[in-house]
């Protein structure tokens, strides 16, 4: 009985769980369905553990002309259905988002200045 239970609890842990590999060019989408873009990489706090970001790759054809910009991670949701993330974060919002410095991932003012953009509590 109690390899049953461990088993069990392996099997729901491997679904819980997703490799930063599998999130890297996962599609985002809009509530609707409309395909937004998809997710370049992550970027994790390194004193919390926390993900901070999904850096979101949108516009562009053929992957030309893309702009990425970072997006608070929760912001995004799985959805099975769709196989990608779904966010209520829209087009023009992605297009007219704060333009990150380059350390934004260094600057807490930005920090604080996308994710009340976005509207969202911060992390940290």
């Amino acid at each position: 009985m109690q390899q049953q239970a461990l088993m069990t609890e392996t099997a729901r842990s491997i679904r819980a769980m997703v490799s930063s590999v599998d999130v890297n060019g996962t599609s985002v989408f809009s509530p609707s369905g409309d395909h937004l873009g998809h997710i370049a990489h992550l970027m994790i706090d390194k004193a919390s553990g926390q993900i901070g970001y999904a850096v979101m790759a949108f516009g562009g054809f053929l992957g030309l002309g893309q702009d990425e910009t970072p997006v608070p991670w929760r912001k995004l949701r799985f959805d099975t259905n769709l196989g990608g993330y779904v966010t209520d974060i829209t087009r023009d919002q992605l297009s007219n988002a704060p333009k990150p410095p380059a350390n934004w991932s260094e600057s807490h003012e930005w920090r604080k200045q996308s994710y009340d953009y976005y509207g969202q509590g911060y992390y940290w």
